[in-house]
């Protein structure tokens, strides 16, 4: 017993010389000495249980008739959808993944473009239109490649995105989303879905070097823009901040041109006289552009709109 108090007072000794700080370091040690110890407990098998799920091919939306089944399925292509996939991997299971999520992704497509409008407001419920936005956010929503500053559009050749082919597809089931009678405004305007957050990712997204992604981007914020009118102003306002930017960093950027194309048919919406608002728009938005050096590749498309 006298040795045992006598190892106490001396930890307690011990203690009062570290500090708090080496307390909380020694605690940290502890935590990485059992996550050590955990992971080596790990077997390797245990490790690809996830990837080979994700291997397994899922069913058809069709093929399932039951309607709590089917909205089951529903939710699992969306989990499968909402991760990203390694174009660029050589290995079996990433190849895998990458057709089957290409399957889902064309399968949503088809389930959203087909079928009665009453079967679908069965499934197109407000948790589901989430998780579908969550997973239209995950594969679009992604950190774009700095831009080469001797790069050239005229003559050189665009930079194609590898991961088009489920960008793609990605693209058309907003597409047909937004356009659907089944995803009224006064439902899609509601905070996570098609929000003003939504709108701000979009009109990024416009720096985009692949044309094919900003074509997709003009054709879906024009057809946002004619169907939430809450979103109008909000629109005209982003849009006129990208410009801004443009104009007085003087650097180079990408969809000017593709704004100026739905600005042009914005504009001859208008209704005469002109409000205050949009007079403004045009004069310290529009007119600015003129003074860019790279003006020759929206010459057109700023001559419509003015």
């Amino acid at each position: 017993r006298r040795w045992r108090r006598r190892g106490r007072r001396r930890r307690r000794r011990g203690r009062r010389r570290r500090g708090p700080w080496c307390s909380a370091r020694m605690r940290g040690n502890n935590l990485i000495k059992g996550l050590r110890r955990r992971l080596s407990n790990v077997k390797t098998d245990d490790l690809h249980v996830a990837v080979a799920h994700h291997e397994e091919e899922l069913p058809s939306l069709k093929s399932v008739s039951n309607i709590s089944k089917r909205l089951e399925l529903l939710k699992q292509k969306l989990e499968l959808c909402s991760e990203l996939a390694l174009f660029t991997s050589m290995d079996a299971h990433d190849k895998a993944f990458v057709s089957n999520k290409r399957k889902a992704l064309l399968d949503l497509v088809d389930f959203l473009n087909s079928g009665p409008a009453r079967s679908k407001q069965e499934y197109l419920t407000e948790p589901v239109l989430l998780d579908l936005i969550s997973m239209i956010k995950v594969n679009l929503f992604v950190a774009l490649p700095p831009q080469l500053d001797d790069y050239d559009p005229e003559e050189d050749e665009p930079w194609l995105d590898v991961s088009w082919p489920h960008k793609q597809v990605v693209y058309e089931l907003l597409l047909r989303l937004v356009v659907s009678a089944d995803f009224p405004a006064k439902v899609g305007k509601k905070p996570g879905l098609v929000d003003q957050d939504f709108c701000v990712g979009l009109i990024t997204l416009f720096e985009s070097d692949d044309p094919r992604e900003r074509d997709y981007l003009k054709t879906i914020l024009h057809r946002i823009y004619g169907k939430f009118m809450t979103h109008r102003s909000f629109i005209r306002k982003q849009i006129g901040y990208v410009f801004a930017r443009f104009t007085y960093e003087k650097k180079r950027q990408n969809g000017i041109a593709e704004l100026l194309e739905i600005l042009g048919s914005i504009i001859n919406g208008f209704a005469l006289p002109l409000k205050p608002e949009h007079l403004a728009f045009i004069r310290y938005s529009l007119i600015p552009l003129h003074k860019s050096p790279w003006i020759h590749t929206f010459t057109s498309q700023l001559t419509y709109c003015i």
